[in-house]
């Protein structure tokens, strides 16, 4: 006959196991990024910390890229109820409206994540997101950044002149009219084609993600001629989710997934940091590549081309308007500009 030890600890075996599948809540996340890369694998990283905050009682699967929808359709699927949630891009949804366009990447405007995120949660961006995805039945959960990305490319890119009848991949929105302003010829293409589309000669060049993950992913091998540091691109990324199954969690879950995904803001930046510093270095002692800093002079124009474009993309809709309203005080007000 077993004793109360052994019939205590089968019990609390058993309730363990009990917990550890059902959770209160379980929500499927659709990543803009594929599995096997750096920047998925701490979005997942987010996930596995909420399940263990909330006591198990929430549960996040994390998707790759396309695993349900494409990339520019989370936002209309959250809404459905086809997904709950996504970790992803903000300005790919600028064929929704284009004041996601300029929020989710007001070219020229950051130089490290830190001020984009100061914006979010101190500068009225946090507010702002929610009143803009209210309509859609989204709930803007948090913000966050990779950092001011890398960019690839096949040929030797020393000035914004070099941009002129360049084949590029650009996201939606006005990442896509500023390389258009200076003469690029932008291409719409999900960040998991990229590297195909470099291969096969349809891009010569890529506005992808930060430095470490390009060299991962094998960018740097086929376009040998990349740009670090950035000097285009620091996209918003953000956690959202569906509004009405947002409302229906506990005060404390709603808490601790705001929380988490402060968290997850400095998380995600300051790994990457540490791994772009390790690739850089790497990549130096490739004879086949070769790393191109643009001047400060060269810099300024092309950021001189991104602020003409702002006022230019606010005109398109008046939530745009909002957001460049939004953003320049911000930005005035903390001397950015």
């Amino acid at each position: 006959m077993p004793s109360l030890k052994h019939l205590a600890a089968g019990v609390l075996s058993a309730t363990f196991a009990f917990n550890a599948v059902a959770a209160d809540y379980t929500f499927k996340f659709q990543s803009s990024d594929p599995s096997g890369v750096k920047n998925f694998e701490i979005k997942q990283e987010w996930a596995d910390r909420v399940e263990k905050m909330t006591g198990g009682r929430v549960e996040i699967e994390i998707l790759p890229v396309g695993s349900v929808v494409s990339h520019t359709e989370t936002l209309g699927a959250m809404k459905m109820g086809v997904l709950d949630g996504h970790i992803s891009v903000t300005g790919y949804f600028s064929g929704q409206d284009p004041a996601f366009g300029l929020i989710g990447n007001t070219v020229g405007a950051w130089s490290s994540p830190d001020q984009l995120i100061d914006y979010i949660y101190y500068g009225g961006g946090y507010e702002l997101m929610n009143e803009l995805y209210k309509p859609y039945g989204v709930k803007f959960v948090g913000g966050a950044a990779t950092g001011l990305e890398s960019f690839v490319s096949k040929k030797p890119l020393d000035g914004v002149d070099d941009l002129k009848g360049l084949k590029l991949r650009a996201p939606e929105g006005l990442v896509q009219s500023v390389f258009a302003a200076a003469g690029a010829s932008p291409v719409n293409l999900p960040g998991s084609e990229v590297y195909t589309a470099l291969s096969k000669g349809v891009i010569d060049a890529a506005d992808y993600t930060v430095f470490s993950t390009n060299q991962e992913a094998g960018l740097n091998e086929i376009a040998p001629h990349p740009v670090y540091p950035g000097f285009h691109s620091l996209p918003l990324l953000e956690i959202a989710m569906n509004l009405k199954e947002w409302n229906e969690l506990p005060d404390d879950i709603q808490t601790i997934m705001t929380v988490s995904a402060r968290d997850f803001a400095q998380d995600i930046s300051t790994q990457l940091a540490m791994a772009d510093q390790k690739a850089v270095k790497e990549a130096r002692n490739d004879p086949d590549i070769t790393i191109h800093d643009w001047s400060a002079e060269e810099r300024r124009k092309f950021r001189n081309v991104a602020r003409d474009q702002w006022k230019t993309y606010a005109e398109q809709s008046p939530n745009a308007e909002k957001v460049y309203t939004s953003v320049t005080s911000y930005l005035e007000s903390q001397g950015l500009l």
